[in-house]
């Protein structure tokens, strides 16, 4: 999405709606969010995220319509950023000298995808110069999951962090920890998404359960359910995605929340958008970077590249997020022409 000021000044915004019914957020932004931002202040974001969070109390608190919420939170963040020319990660008050680290996100499953193929390419991402990486874990069974995990940490040494991510695979604690007494000898960094994300009181018990920290909460919204997470010290390691929570604004209260409680917040996807927002606060160590362009990513819809060296992105010193949409790709795979909202 775009938004633009009455001087000219254009900012963008967006998010993941999934792969059906994207529509349900289109309608959230052109028929019950946007409306009620036309004419305002564009620099009194605060005030308009508290507006449309009002606005879509009936409609839903999480899910599309917070989603909605996110992307135009970030296109007002942009538009102001871009308004005094700075890029967004300075206009903020950055925490960062310029950089921020990331690691690399892979090693999914694959037909015939056996044990040795997942040890060469977490093996490429080291070679690239990646000091972490991530791969895929629960779906095979407990020893052949030791077998990839193994092969994994042979591959790219114990000085490299190797975090594991289970995608909800687990149906409780017992089967979790079926799996991960087996996986602790490799010293993963983090267990990602062990349960449902609805099943906090399983992620609290495997906290004090395995070696392995927690990780989770890359689809939650709102700060209420992130001080759920922490209060109940359901997650060593938050994973808060802000084109998901609430846009920039709700993220930024998120990770402070999450610093009171000694907990860092490592934000899901969307490189391109989350180096700044990782630059801003001290307690995000990583962004998460896909290697591969056809797994997820915003590449093919953008017009510049932010790729990383040796485990390092450079944050972008043009204003704003620092890229603007690629329009022939947006012209070719859009299901609509941009629609303007009228308030």
């Amino acid at each position: 999405m775009k938004i633009a000021d009455a001087a000219g000044n254009e900012g963008i915004g967006l998010t993941y709606a999934g792969s059906s019914a994207g529509s349900i957020v289109q309608d959230a932004i052109n028929v019950l969010l946007g409306p009620v931002l036309i004419g305002a202040d564009a620099f009194a974001i605060e005030a308009h995220w508290e507006k449309m969070y009002r606005e879509a109390m009936l409609h839903g608190r999480a899910g599309s319509v917070m989603r909605a919420l996110s992307a135009i939170d970030i296109a007002l963040w942009d538009l102001n950023a871009r308004s005094v020319g700075l890029p967004l990660w300075k206009y903020l008050g950055s925490h960062s000298t310029g950089t921020v680290k990331c690691y690399a996100s892979g090693g999914y499953y694959g037909p015939k995808k056996s044990a040795v193929d997942l040890a060469a390419e977490m093996r490429s991402y080291a070679d690239k110069g990646f000091k972490a990486m991530k791969m895929k874990v629960g779906l095979l069974s407990p020893a052949e999951e030791e077998d990839r995990v193994k092969a994994a940490r042979e591959a790219i040494g114990p000085d490299v962090e190797l975090f594991l991510d289970a995608n909800n695979a687990w149906p409780d604690l017992r089967t979790a920890l079926t799996y991960l007494r087996r996986l602790e000898k490799y010293a993963p960094g983090w267990i990602e998404e062990p349960f449902s994300p609805d099943d906090i009181e399983s992620h609290a018990r495997l906290v004090t359960s395995t070696s392995i920290p927690v990780a989770t909460g890359e689809i939650e919204a709102g700060r209420w359910r992130f001080k759920e997470l922490l209060d109940k010290r359901a997650a060593h390691i938050l994973q808060t995605d802000g084109v998901v929570c609430g846009g920039l604004t709700e993220w930024r209260r998120i990770a402070s929340l999450a610093s009171a409680h000694g907990v860092p917040v490592s934000p899901h996807a969307w490189h391109n958008v989350h180096v700044h927002f990782t630059a801003v606060v001290p307690n995000s160590p990583f962004a998460e970077y896909f290697v591969d362009d056809t797994i997820i990513t915003l590449q093919p819809l953008l017009d510049r590249r932010l790729d990383p060296q040796n485990g390092v992105i450079t944050l972008p010193s043009t204003p704003g997020l620092g890229f603007d949409f690629n329009e022939a790709t947006v012209e070719r795979h859009g299901v609509t022409k941009w629609q303007k909202c009228a308030g």
